[in-house]
């Protein structure tokens, strides 16, 4: 009728405007839009009313602006560009980033790092200074009581095969390597628990040698991050490790590491307070309101203790705060 057809000619204009995928919807349907918006919080467009006509609001949230997804068809070069990139925003956000295990040494690292395994940085640091304090050197932890060992570890999860496996490396160090922890991937893979992510662990933080660390949160985040769609470890270690100098490799882990931890969960990543949105292909997986991402921030970036007992200086003069001991309130 012509009533009809008039009041749509007349809402089509400012609705197009507003989401121009969709076509003019009559008042009744516009009305539930408009209230779903309100009921989400996302902050409205301009607002256009027609005489007798509903609101027509605009589903865009400012922060989704600044992310600009990467073309789908993406060459190697610019892949190399971006990866770079993120790496080099990563090391002005992060430009403490450290190993989140307390260690004196290359053995304690090792023993820390076998120990991290299906648990937190946190727990195993808040473990092991007790069974460093009563077996100190490879030697000392291979003839220990396995019961003792296993009592001190209860808190790190899998105590029993985790005390097999700190005891038989410490046993090989022992026999084979005159207790001191060789420097080769090659022999350090040979060790009892010990694989090439732990092996890199220790090469790249106790002896000064590059190495790419693809623990949980590394492979998350490179494949969100496009970098690569490999799954395997090995594979993933390959692939990212072409896209950077071997120089970069160990700072690189430590940086994807920590905003893995921070800002990039598993569950619910913080995208709303992601200094790499605009970089990032996974951009809106999480929540993108600025003051609602905050609030997931996790350690010293949400207000919250690292990892660490003993924490290096520099994060300290960052604002840092050291983890509480076992047992503290």
């Amino acid at each position: 009728m012509p009533g009809k057809k008039a009041a749509s000619a007349r809402k089509a204009t400012p609705a197009e405007k507003a989401t121009p995928a969709k076509k003019a919807t009559p008042a009744k349907k516009a009305t539930s839009v408009k209230r779903t918006a309100a009921a989400k919080k996302v902050a409205p467009a301009k607002k256009v009313v027609a005489t007798g006509e509903a609101v027509a609001v605009k589903k865009a949230a400012p922060v989704k602006k600044v992310a600009v997804k990467p073309p789908t068809d993406e060459s190697r070069t610019a892949l190399v560009r971006r990866a770079r990139r993120i790496n080099r925003e990563l090391a002005e956000v992060y430009p403490y980033a450290h190993p989140e295990l307390d260690f004196d040494n290359p053995f304690q690292l090792l023993v820390a790092t076998v120990l991290s395994a299906q648990t937190t940085d946190l727990r195993v640091n808040q473990t092991t200074p007790a069974l460093f304090a009563k077996y100190p050197t490879p030697e000392d932890l291979a003839a220990a009581n396995p019961e003792e060992v296993e009592e001190i570890l209860r808190p790190c999860g899998f105590f029993r095969m985790k005390t097999k496996s700190v005891m038989g490396l410490s046993k090989a160090l022992a026999e084979e390597f005159g207790g001191e922890v060789p420097g080769r991937l090659e022999d350090l893979v040979k060790l009892p628990g010990v694989g090439r992510k732990t092996a890199f662990v220790v090469l790249g933080n106790a002896f000064g040698r590059p190495g790419i660390t693809v623990d949980t949160h590394f492979q998350r985040l490179v494949r969100r991050w496009q970098w690569t769609a490999e799954s395997d470890p090995d594979k993933i270690e390959a692939a990212v490790g072409a896209l950077f100098p071997k120089t970069e490799w160990t700072d690189l882990s430590h940086h994807v590491i920590w905003h893995g931890r921070r800002i990039c969960h598993a569950r619910k990543p913080a995208c709303g307070a992601c200094p790499i949105a605009p970089l990032c292909p996974a951009y809106g997986e999480g929540e993108t309101d600025p003051e609602k991402a905050r609030k997931l921030l996790k350690y010293e970036k949400g207000g919250f203790p690292g990892q660490r007992l003993k924490p290096p200086q520099a994060y300290l003069d960052a604002g840092g705060r050291p983890a509480p001991p076992l047992g503290a309130a």
